[in-house]
């Protein structure tokens, strides 16, 4: 049994000798300077010494199939992994027959303290080279490895402070009651000031906030929740003030620290400073409010999640009336169906730009808008929403429908100047008696009509600004009829003005002068004024508050032949009628064109009476 003494080495037996190891006395057995047990080709445990059962904190009962292989409580890898007792060393010698050096495990005592042991296990032979047993030895290395795990968790705590220290973040550690055991400056620069270490507990701040602004005891901040719980807690932001009064929003991340054993030992914190986000977050929500523009978010089930002041007034809503309804209570019914093609294409990731469609407001009345779509993803890039923004675009539509009517008024009205000077050469021709007399005639009449088609415009005042015309009714019809005043063949004038002359101004004299160079120009065109005998009598009065004017045309072409004329210019003065709130009737009698005009007479003159 010499072989037996030698500590941590391989133990070398003759074939012949090693079947006694059985047989040994009990106190030659203790001898041995290291703990040493034997099992038998079955695992059975036959012999241990003293100091085995002492490594292992108890003594197991011999040639018990309860204790196989090994006599520890529990057995476990350095990584702290379970070993069955089927996977052992001594396990794996009695399978192959093959020695075990230098195995380092973790033999656990049922008081539950952990011993780290190296084994040498070796197979145990009969004088014929049969296999019968194994001894194994087993060598106390803890305060080896905690030796070495000292001096390595010192360079490892060392390098990680330098570390600490270089990072932008605020970092600090505490021990496993909470007393601050490391801080970098830039944990010192969130607190505002540097705690002792060793004596302050859970968190290096002077005071501790709640986002809604209640106190936050530190005995119940995260790092303390983490401590206690010993695990990892995620929290939404809490509020550092300093002692000079400044609050510092952060997030922190406490996280539970173990040694290499396993054992608790403390926890690490790391506070992100969050006060330029949200300062950003402040300049957003201060643009977004401020917006002219409705600024709405829904998720991708068509839920609205938020709702800006822009929003309301746009729509009529309140953020509390739309925020957790679906979106389609914007939507007229026909419009419905935009809503799922949207959310198709949001999903898919599409941003949809300047979409211009109809929403309906909270009373019921519908508006156009331009929409634009962008889908709003979380941290993982996956779409989760859809901000949208809708601008009112009625004034624009209203816009470009002022613009196609003036260009179509202007085409007509080129029409018209061409058709009439025309009609103006056809009619001083009939009445001149040479060529210089003709010329003088037609400049003389084509002067008047552009006098008269000045009184459709504005006149521009010395500071730019549009200036409003005033005159009567009555001159206002004859500038407007001077061009066409051809005397007949019978030496009559050809038009008749009689009734109420009544004092026009602002807006009412170009809408009027519109009305009169409408009539007489279908009538130099179609009606009566196209004829040499053919004239007009215009006959205003009052009653009820309303102006009436009734323009008749006799001697003009048979009413089969004359044009009624439903184009452009029927359009226009309709228009014109309900400016002036009123109404129009055309009657085609035998001997000419009869239209009636009624229009509010409040309307005509009041400006007249405010300007006196």
């Amino acid at each position: 049994m010499q072989a037996l003494g030698r500590s941590r080495r391989a133990v070398v037996l003759r074939p012949s000798f090693e079947e006694h190891v059985f047989d040994l006395p009990s106190s030659l057995f203790d001898l041995l300077p290291t703990a040493a047990y034997v099992c038998d080709i079955d695992g059975k445990i036959v012999r241990y010494n003293r100091r085995a059962a002492a490594l292992w904190g108890r003594e197991p009962t011999l040639d018990d199939t309860g204790d196989r292989f090994c006599g520890s409580h529990r057995l476990y890898a350095l990584d702290g992994s379970p070993i069955a007792p089927g996977n052992s060393a001594m396990a794996e010698v009695l399978a192959s027959g093959a020695a075990v050096r230098h195995r380092q495990v973790v033999v656990e005592q049922p008081t539950g303290t952990r011993i780290a042991v190296e084994m040498e296990v070796d197979p145990l032979r009969d004088s014929a080279g049969r296999l019968v047993g194994a001894i194994g030895c087993l060598h106390d290395v803890t305060q080896e490895r905690a030796s070495a795990a000292a001096t390595a968790a010192g360079d490892t705590a060392q390098q990680a402070r330098n570390l600490f220290e270089t990072l932008p973040l605020a970092v600090y550690t505490t021990d496993a009651a909470g007393l601050i055991t490391f801080y970098n400056q830039a944990a010192a620069n969130l607190w505002g000031c540097r705690p002792e270490l060793g004596k302050s507990v859970f968190c290096g701040a002077w005071r501790l906030y709640r986002p809604d602004g209640t106190p936050l005891p530190h005995d119940e901040c995260p790092m303390a929740l983490t401590l206690k719980g010993r695990r990892a807690v995620r929290t939404s932001e809490v509020i550092a003030e300093r002692p000079d009064g400044s609050r510092i929003p952060f997030i922190p991340y406490p996280t539970p620290l173990h040694d290499q054993s396993g054992q608790f030992v403390g926890a690490i914190n790391v506070l992100v400073d969050i006060s330029d986000q949200k300062q950003s977050l402040r300049l957003l929500a201060e643009i977004v409010n401020s917006s002219d523009d409705a600024i709405i978010t829904k998720d991708l089930d068509g839920i609205i999640t938020s709702w800006n002041p822009g929003a309301e007034r746009l729509f009529g809503y309140t953020s509390i009336e739309t925020v957790g309804h679906h979106v389609t209570m914007l939507m007229p019914p026909d419009r419905y169906n935009e809503e799922p093609g949207i959310l198709a294409r949001l999903r898919a990731g599409e941003r949809i730009d300047h979409y211009e469609t109809i929403r309906r407001r909270k009373d019921g009345s519908h508006i156009d808008i331009s929409l634009t779509v962008s889908p709003v993803k979380d941290e993982n890039g996956l779409v989760v929403g859809a901000s949208k923004v809708a601008r009112d675009i009625t004034d624009r539509r209203l816009a470009q429908e002022r613009q196609r009517l003036l260009l179509r008024e202007m085409a007509h009205r080129v029409k018209n100047m061409f058709a009439l000077a025309g009609g103006v050469v056809s009619l001083s021709a009939r009445s001149a008696q040479s060529a210089p007399e003709l010329a003088s005639t037609v400049n003389e009449r084509l002067a008047a009509l552009a006098r008269a088609h000045s009184l459709t415009l504005p006149d521009p005042a010395v500071d730019d600004s549009i200036s409003e015309r005033t005159t009567t009714l009555h001159t206002l019809l004859r500038t407007m009829l001077s061009p066409y005043d051809v005397q007949t063949r019978d030496r009559q004038t050809r038009f008749a003005i009689q009734g109420a002359d009544l004092p026009l101004a602002g807006g009412s004299v170009t809408s009027f002068a519109l009305l009169f160079n409408e009539f007489a120009t279908n009538a130099a065109k179609y009606g009566s004024l196209s004829t040499s005998n053919g004239t007009v009598a215009i006959v205003c009065g009052e009653q009820n508050d309303m102006l009436h004017i009734q323009w008749t045309e006799k001697g003009g072409p048979s009413t089969d032949t004359a044009a009624k004329d439903r184009g452009f210019g029927s359009t226009l003065v309709e228009a014109t009628i309900v400016q002036l709130g009123g109404k129009i009737a055309r009657e085609w009698r035998p001997e000419g064109l009869v239209i009636g005009l009624s229009v509010d007479r409040n309307r005509c003159i009041a400006r007249v009476k405010q300007d006196q």
